[in-house]
């Protein structure tokens, strides 16, 4: 089955949803509208009209379809699921960030995190319900992997935030590494930027990743998204110890990789650095950083570390950070430090969905 069809379920999880659950609008191409439609004796030009009110209007319900006559959304609702999603819990920062834990079409639960500010409304979506890389500071690595959204599921998260929030840009840097799921984050891509679908212009999309090779080039070929690649420390051996990636996906292939593209233009690379406390803070890393990315057009964004129970990783102090990012930028690296949000919410990814999963075993 076409999982860009359906809300079916993935690798191993139970296969019997798969099959019992209907199609899901959201996620669908125009032409797929159609043809469905057609498939189910309704005129062709039913299926436009379910993508206006899909991703132009972002309805949530075949109730809202009101030139769709009653007869024929009945007739859709026997066959056909909208795919839409509402968040099951909210938590509201004294910052104005908001998280929110969505259901998966497959029942499970993945966050999702909403940061206002001025006149910019990012959201932060998630690509997997828990993760493989199983990065030293993430609470989603220690949940283990459970499975690949869709892109009806990735797509749910931006059609609700859209709707009730009115956002303005969107970060694949939720739970989850994204390349490792590329073929329904591309098909979710797709849809954002279709001039028939959602029409965002790729400028207003980043995803991030720790630097799955194969898959990063397909991106770079098939995508104009920005890209932020999560580096964390420049040193071979430090980096290995905070991302078991780095085995496979080493720091300095990704970026000679990376130097056989333009970033001159429309499409910006940043590289994610959480600085922590006596670890990837000196000197010689700052040092170390300025010579792996020397003669790339790229940008860093130092991380505060928001603090996971176990870990006993420490966030450098502010000042510390500012002299960190100073020097870099005074030797010719753009460097900034991104403004730590939501911490009083579980803003790391992997708190919020952990704690509901914790909270059903025990219920």
């Amino acid at each position: 089955m076409n999982s860009t069809m359906s809300c079916n379920i993935n690798d191993n999880d139970i296969q019997q949803f798969a099959v019992t659950q209907k199609p899901s609008l959201l996620g669908m191409t125009v032409k797929e509208m159609q043809d469905m439609a057609l498939s189910l004796f309704l005129p062709k030009f039913v299926g436009k009209q379910l993508a206006q009110w899909v991703y132009g209007k972002c309805a949530r319900s075949f109730d809202d379809m009101t030139n769709i006559s009653l007869k024929n959304r009945q007739l859709l609702g026997e066959n056909l699921t909208m795919g839409t999603a509402e968040p099951l819990q909210t938590l509201v920062s004294v910052d104005g960030t908001e998280k929110y834990l969505f259901p998966t079409c497959s029942g499970q639960f993945i966050e999702t995190v909403y940061i206002p500010d001025k006149d910019r409304g990012t959201l932060c979506v998630s690509t997997q319900v828990g993760c493989k890389m199983n990065c030293l500071f993430c609470q989603t690595g220690k949940q283990g992997f459970h499975g690949n959204l869709t892109a009806t599921d990735i797509l749910a998260q931006v059609q609700w935030a859209i709707r009730e929030k009115g956002i303005t840009n969107i970060v694949f840097m939720g739970q989850g590494e994204p390349f490792d799921n590329l073929d329904n984050v591309m098909r979710a891509i797709e849809l954002l930027t279709a001039e028939d679908a959602f029409a965002w212009s790729p400028k207003r999309i980043t995803v991030s990743t720790v630097g799955l090779r194969k898959n990063l080039r397909r991106f770079l070929e098939k995508s104009q998204c920005h890209l932020a690649v999560s580096l964390h420390s420049p040193i071979h051996e430090q980096r290995l110890q905070l991302m078991p990636a780095e085995k496979q996906f080493e720091a300095d292939d990704i970026i000679q990789l990376l130097r056989q593209y333009d970033f001159a233009h429309q499409r910006r690379l940043s590289f994610e650095y959480i600085v922590f406390k006596g670890l990837n803070d000196s000197k010689l890393h700052a040092d170390a950083l300025l010579k792996l990315l020397r003669g790339l057009d790229c940008r860093v964004n130092l991380i505060r570390f928001h603090k996971i129970p176990d870990v006993g990783l420490e966030g450098t102090d502010d000042a510390h950070m500012t002299a960190f990012r100073d020097y870099l930028t005074h030797h010719g690296l753009f460097t900034t430090v991104r403004a730590s949000r939501g911490e009083d919410i579980m803003a790391a990814c992997g708190l919020l969905s952990t704690a509901h999963q914790t909270e059903n075993k025990n219920g």
